[in-house]
């Protein structure tokens, strides 16, 4: 008589596995056998689809959390966002702040079982910086010893203040004292790469099945449109604190779709909340609702590069006089995010937010002084300006670019066509800043330091999307960079945003708050400013 087992067959081939529950039987055939454990899976909405899980090429926040997942750098973030040791166990500074020594941790492997070696950061951050790399973050490096001629090309990687006197000990020598370096080494663009596979597969070294990382998990499948499964890495040197062997990454578009895929059980935990519905979770699902801080502006860009907006900072300051933030935040958002008047959101540590000078005038005051600007730019009712504004799909996106272009319309006459655009294509657009005249992006801090809202508008930074060149800015940001005083470097990056903000490069909007749906037999979810919470650190309750 034919024995009855009951398979799960979880397949993953190639840098894949099978897991095989019976119900009475051993994969042998021996009666009696212990079942083998159900894989425990976490399920965690992400987003929008990210461009690409290669740690230096990355540039999205969905791009940036999977890498936070597959790799590690030297530090990591704890769950109130401060700075802990990760791969490195330990580290030293010199005296004048000018270098770091950094040990690695005893036991740090590839996923493929290689040792991690200090050499794999060297070649890291050379590539980071390679001009040919072309990384929108190669300038997050810029305080290391020749990063800057390093990415414009004047001198060969090689020259990138880094060394590996030892296999365990990796040395990084600074231009200037910086004050956010460890904090900054978290960001996955520092994080290491694996020689041996990056110069077997130069294309393909970041595919799942290919990809090999040093992070608590490894990416085994990338079903585009839908997900992105990593299962754990057991070379990972802290494999036995994780308590998930199976993470699956979902990427929605539609806020809608992803609260439903939640209510439905098809996830653990979201990306974010839909706006309109805050109520109703506040009501109904109170317990599994999760709103805090969040070092994040969201803000709409000019191009700078290019009419209507090129050498016309009255009319970029008109139609950013004219968005009534409050309205937008009270009735579009709703979340508790809070009206910008500044690019660097409050609670920044160590730092003033500078807000535009018509923050604190009446509404009939903003109107008046705008149109006269309108008017100077050589716009009117007769010959109104006409622009274009990108933003990419989603019910809020939506909502506020109608709502603005309405208020443009009101105030000012402006004749506004909205473009909506998969948010992939969005980047390329902003990034080739030829069809782009305004747009939507935000910009999430990647180290808790205002220097990291300031110095993304220098002239040609990697992700000075709008544009933005004004050589006394430029001028302000390098000396707060060479400033060791923190007192006289505050003062300086203050007098930064208040120099770029009467420019008006860009307009912000409102401030983020952190948002997700959390369920209750998911355990160690902490908030922090930086909405940085890895998976590994995750439990789950059977459910």
């Amino acid at each position: 008589m034919r024995r009855v087992a009951l398979l799960l067959v979880f397949a993953l081939v190639g840098g894949a596995f099978w897991y095989l529950t019976r119900a009475s039987l051993d994969v042998g055939g021996n009666p009696g056998a212990a079942a083998p454990p159900t894989p425990v899976v976490l399920r965690r909405g992400n987003g929008p689809e990210p461009e690409s899980l290669d740690p230096q090429l990355a540039r999205s926040e969905s791009a940036f959390n999977i890498s936070r997942d597959l790799f590690e750098g030297l530090t990591a973030l704890d769950g109130d966002g401060n700075v802990i040791p990760a791969a490195a166990s330990s580290w030293q500074q010199s005296a004048d702040g000018l270098s770091y020594r950094f040990t690695l941790r005893t036991g740090a492997r590839w996923s493929n079982g290689d040792t991690l070696v200090a050499d794999d950061f060297v070649a890291g951050w050379r590539r980071l910086v390679d001009s040919k790399t072309a990384s929108e973050y190669a300038q997050i490096l810029g305080a290391v010893t020749n990063a800057h001629d390093i990415t414009a090309g004047r001198l060969p990687p090689e020259r990138l203040g880094v060394e590996a006197p030892d296999a365990a000990t990796f040395v990084v020598h600074l231009a200037t004292p910086t004050p956010y370096f460890l904090g900054l080494l978290a960001h996955p663009s520092t994080f290491p790469v694996h020689r041996a596979t990056l110069a077997a597969h130069p294309g393909d070294a970041a595919k799942p099945g290919v990809q090999v990382s040093n992070g608590a998990f490894v990416a085994v499948d990338w079903s585009v449109g839908s997900h992105i499964t990593a299962r754990r890495n057991p070379n990972y040197w802290d494999n036995a604190s994780n308590r998930i062997d199976v993470l699956e990454l979902y990427h929605y578009s539609d806020q809608d779709a992803e609260l439903k895929s939640y209510r439905g059980g098809e996830l653990d935990v979201t990306y974010t909340i839909p706006q309109q519905q805050y109520r109703w979770l506040t009501e109904n699902l109170a317990a599994e609702l999760n709103v805090s801080p969040y070092l994040s502006t969201y803000f709409y860009g000019f191009n700078t590069t290019r009419p209507p907006f090129k050498d016309q900072p009255g009319l970029r300051r008109a139609l950013a006089m004219v968005i009534d933030r409050e309205r937008i935040t009270g009735s579009v958002t709703g979340v508790g995010e809070l009206p910008a008047y500044s690019f660097v959101p409050p609670g920044t540590s160590g730092y003033s937010p500078q807000a535009a000078d018509y923050r604190d005038w009446t509404p009939q005051r903003r109107l008046d002084e705008a149109r006269r600007l309108y008017a100077a730019a050589g716009y009117s009712g007769a010959h109104p300006l006409a622009i274009e504004l990108r933003y990419n799909s989603g019910e809020v996106h939506n909502a506020i670019a109608v709502a603005i272009a309405d208020m443009w319309k009101r105030a000012l006459g402006v004749e506004t066509k909205l473009v909506k655009e998969e948010f992939k294509v969005l980047l390329v657009d902003i990034g080739q800043k030829q069809v782009t005249q305004v747009f939507r992006s935000s910009w999430i801090g990647d180290y808790d330091d205002a220097f990291n809202f300031l110095e993304i508008l220098q002239t040609g930074f990697g992700v000075n999307h709008p544009g933005y060149s004004n050589p006394a800015y430029d001028a302000l940001v390098q000396r707060a960079a060479s400033t060791v005083d923190l007192a006289a470097r505050r003062a300086i990056l203050e007098e930064a945003e208040r120099t770029m903000l009467a420019d008006q490069p860009l307009a912000p909007i409102y401030f983020y708050v952190n948002k997700h749906l959390v369920k209750p037999y998911v355990h160690g979810w902490h908030q922090n400013v930086m909405n940085v919470i890895y998976s590994k650190n995750l439990t789950m309750d059977p459910h």
